[in-house]
């Protein structure tokens, strides 16, 4: 190295929360576009998140190939590991600390609404510090609650994923329609993930009788009668409900008595529970299944839409430390009505952090108990290609 030539600063990634099936997608457009760039030190992966970075604990990823590269595409989950870890006022200067230790002079944190406040309050305090780091977010979350981007990375695979199953489990419950079905689905607050049923279909019919999302409260007496007047028609019922619906007074149905690294609630048990209350009322025995962790990160459902939009969010958020742009997260919206198309933005860190985007209650029935056709229109280019059709003789309404 020549004399008094200025070392490049290290590009430090890490991704904070729940892991979905394209994270790894984004790091993948993140690295190659870092690689391609040529202006960074080392590529450095914190393994396990913000955790990683304080423990220093980094994968180097640099020189990675191609072959290896091209894997994380279609690589479920996060290959350098997550964490849920809400930082403290004092974990702040101790962070800028061990990057300054590291030379690292850039920093991407992939995440979501959590993790784009530690993204943005790492911006700020390098600002007041005067401390050279360029900070960019990139967004992820299968509950899509994100503000200020039409959709977010992770959130279409995942609804690939539900709606697929609901569809097949409607297969299973009119094969032998013993027991009504109530099916949980993930998300705490938002209905994004749990309005995808709607999109199950076989034979142009839905396949989801009865929808229930978190933006509605809990009304014992009328779900109760949803599901009486349900099985009037048909012996074949599929109910599909958020594992964050709750009462009226915000007391979930179904808790499960944990709380996260971020201080909220965990909920979960919400079929089973409703599932109970349908017998003891109503004297039905009743079918509960959760569709979990394994829709959250299933590689075979991964949608390609979703797949090659993460990578480009990676891409663009390197893009953004190239230009010396500092406390934005890169957002992804829509060009056209008619055609999906999509075009990418930026949007400060401090407007997304802490912000959850409910789903529109104009996309619900009047009802509340099931989802509009404006939704179908708005999920439906990023779940990927059509489902392969299914035999239909009709035997639901038999």
């Amino acid at each position: 190295m020549m004399s008094g030539m200025k070392r490049k600063k290290n590009l430090v990634i890490a991704h904070g929360g729940g892991p979905t099936a394209v994270i790894n997608a984004s790091l993948y457009g993140a690295v190659s576009q870092a690689q391609k760039a040529g202006c960074f030190g080392k590529i450095l992966g914190a393994v396990h998140g913000i955790n990683g970075v304080f423990s220093e604990h980094f994968i180097d990823l640099t020189d990675l190939d191609s072959g290896t590269l091209n894997l994380l595409l279609r690589t479920p989950s996060s290959a350098i590991g997550s964490c849920r870890r809400k930082l403290t006022d004092e974990d702040y200067p101790v962070l800028l600390e061990i990057l300054e230790r590291n030379n690292v002079g850039y920093f991407i944190y992939n995440g979501g609404n959590d993790s784009m406040d530690t993204c943005y309050k790492m911006a700020e305090l390098a600002k007041k510090t005067s401390y050279d780091l360029v900070v960019a977010g990139i967004p992820k979350t299968i509950d899509n609650d994100l503000g200020y981007t039409d959709h977010c990375p992770g959130y279409g695979s995942a609804a690939r994923f539900l709606a697929a199953n609901i569809r097949d489990l409607r297969c299973e419950e009119r094969a032998l329609p013993i027991y009504p079905m109530i099916i949980e689905t993930m998300g705490r607050n938002a209905g994004w993930l749990t309005a995808a049923a709607s999109m199950a279909q076989i034979g142009g019919r839905p396949c989801a009788d009865l929808i229930y999302l978190p933006e509605y409260a809990y009304d014992e007496e009328k779900f109760l009668s949803d599901i009486d007047n349900a099985l009037r028609t048909s012996p074949v019922l599929v109910v599909v409900v958020s594992e964050g619906f709750s009462r009226a007074d915000g007391k979930p149905i179904a808790d499960t008595g944990f709380v996260d690294g971020f201080g909220h609630s965990v909920p979960g048990g919400t079929a089973q529970a409703l599932a109970q209350i349908v017998h003891e009322k109503l004297g039905i025995q009743t079918r509960y299944e959760k569709l979990g962790l394994v829709g959250r990160a299933s590689g075979i459902w991964q949608s390609p839409v979703d797949r090659d939009e993460a990578a480009e969010a990676g891409k663009r958020a390197v893009q953004l430390l190239q230009e010396g742009i500092s406390g934005y997260m890169v957002t992804i919206l829509r060009k056209g009505r008619d055609i999906y198309e999509a075009e990418y933005g930026t949007v400060e860190l401090e407007k997304v952090a802490n912000f959850e985007r409910k789903f529109p209650l104009e996309w619900i029935n009047e009802t509340h108990n099931g989802i509009n056709e404006a939704f179908l229109k708005y999920a439906k280019p990023l779940i990927g290609e059509d489902f392969s059709p299914y035999v239909d003789f009709g035997i639901d309404c038999l």
